[in-house]
């Protein structure tokens, strides 16, 4: 009979496999002690790419993208530039049945049913979420209906925000490539409320919508496909998350929604309490200054705060530690590339140097598109395809 060693490693070797095979949006779900799926990966930009570009390659968000890679050009990163893929992520601490959507992450996670060999896994997508006068609620629903190529109907309030600005929507809007809510829809069981596709994907991982749940199209295909009607919808707001992997403890920690009147950064008082509702109140092995440079530099990616012997923070390599972009396969790239000036990446698994100068990257700025470019899609709502029961109107 295998080892629990030889189990573990097993998993962990079936875990980087299938990531690698689907683009970092399917993992085998970990043991119940373990709480990290993924690897951060770099990958290098080509004359051509944004971050917009590259985050939509690997499933990941706008935020998230540029949070992991401070002082990038989001527009213009350059041939050859090193890109941060922050494609590593703790689970929220909620059932792992299900969806969950941590909304302020803006990540989806579905822990579908044991396969016929008994194996489980994880998906996990970005989302756009609801915009701070249009919040997406809380608490525990499901998925009610789904719909293909849905009609949105929006509703008055939506009608005169676009008619204030010159842009009169009709009353109904069929199915098609038009259409703000995309291709799929799934309607949740809080009245007016869905995740769905878009017609403009631009936005995804920021938060823009009227309250609903907005996918890249590609992962809402793949997603509607999966979900059964009846599936529990677990909507948290879980800004740090705690979890541990291979012994060690990890925080990742995200900004706080805007209207929760909180700073909108992270305090170390927050992460301590989720660390505390971990491990208990003593938060035994914990390193303080560790988890203060976590909190501080808000990455979006899990950092360890352990206080385990050769574990510890150390200054990223310099740029001769990186291989020419053409010399090695991307998913072989595991170091993080050059920060901004200032900026030290927290490296867990690497040998002390010290804690690095904590710095937080500048927040991310309103996305210099013009109004135009989330025509409908920033603001709508759903009805029924032509034919069916009268359902109520949902916001997107």
């Amino acid at each position: 009979m295998p080892s629990p060693f030889l189990k573990r490693l097993h998993w962990l070797l079936l875990g980087w496999l299938t990531a690698s095979a689907a683009q970092a949006t399917v993992y085998p779900l970990p043991p119940p002690d373990i709480d990290l799926i993924g690897q951060v990966k770099v990958v290098y930009a080509t004359q051509a790419d944004t971050l917009i570009d590259i985050a939509r390659r690997y499933s990941l968000g706008y935020d998230e993208i540029v949070h992991a890679n401070p002082g990038v050009d989001r527009w213009a990163p350059g041939e050859g530039t090193p890109i941060v893929l922050p494609t590593r992520h703790v689970l929220p601490d909620a059932p792992r049945e299900g969806v969950v959507l941590n909304i302020a992450e803006m990540r989806l996670y579905y822990y579908p049913k044991a396969g016929t060999d008994g194996q489980r896994v994880v998906h996990t997508y970005p989302v756009s979420i609801g915009r701070m006068d249009w919040k997406t609620p809380m608490g525990l629903t499901k998925v009610v209906a789904k719909d293909v190529d849905p009609a949105w109907r929006p509703p008055a309030s939506i009608k005169a925000e676009h008619a204030a600005e010159g842009d009169f929507l009709p009353d109904v809007i069929p199915g098609g490539p038009d259409n703000p809510l995309g291709r799929y829809a799934m309607r949740l069981g809080v009245p007016g409320y869905l995740i769905h596709g878009t017609n403009k994907p631009y936005g995804i991982g920021m938060r823009v919508t009227h309250g609903c749940v907005r996918m890249y199209p590609e992962d809402i295909e793949r997603l509607f496909g999966m979900v059964p009607v009846g599936t529990a919808v677990r909507l948290v707001d879980q800004p740090v998350k705690v979890g541990r992997f291979n012994g060690e403890l990890y925080v990742e920690s995200h900004e706080p929604l805007e209207e929760d009147n909180l700073p909108i950064k992270v305090t170390l008082e927050q992460a301590q309490r989720a660390i505390i509702a971990k491990i208990g109140p003593d938060m035994p092995g914990v390193d303080p200054a560790a988890l203060e440079v976590a909190i501080e530099q808000v990455s979006g990616m899990p950092v360890a705060v352990s206080t385990l012997p050769g574990y510890g923070y150390a200054a990223p390599p310099p740029a001769t530690a990186y291989p020419p972009a053409s010399t090695m396969p991307s998913e072989y790239r595991p170091a993080y590339p050059n920060p901004a000036p200032g900026y030290s990446y927290p490296t867990p698994g690497m040998p002390s140097a010290g804690a690095p100068p904590t710095y937080r990257p500048p927040p991310i700025n309103p996305m210099p598109y013009p109004s135009s470019a989330f025509p409908g899609g920033t603001r709508s709502s759903t009805g029924n395809a032509p034919g069916t029961a009268v359902q109520p109107r949902a916001v997107n």
